[in-house]
């Protein structure tokens, strides 16, 4: 995985972290959902990268 992956991976979930967490004090449903799929959209591109080099491993 690029640095640059990781960063804009991690970026990503911490900015869903913090909609949840302002939509969960605020009882703001909608942020809060928001901030969960921004972590679960962070969670699949991570998975993702890493599949992408297992393989890029496993053909070298």
């Amino acid at each position: 995985m690029r640095l640059g992956d990781k960063i804009s991976n991690a970026a990503e979930d911490a900015k869903g972290k913090v909609k949840e967490g302002v939509g969960d004090a605020t009882d703001n449903e909608r942020m809060e959902a928001e901030g969960k799929g921004d972590q679960m959209s962070a969670s699949a591109k991570k998975a993702g990268e890493n599949l992408k080099d297992g393989f890029n491993d496993a053909t070298r």
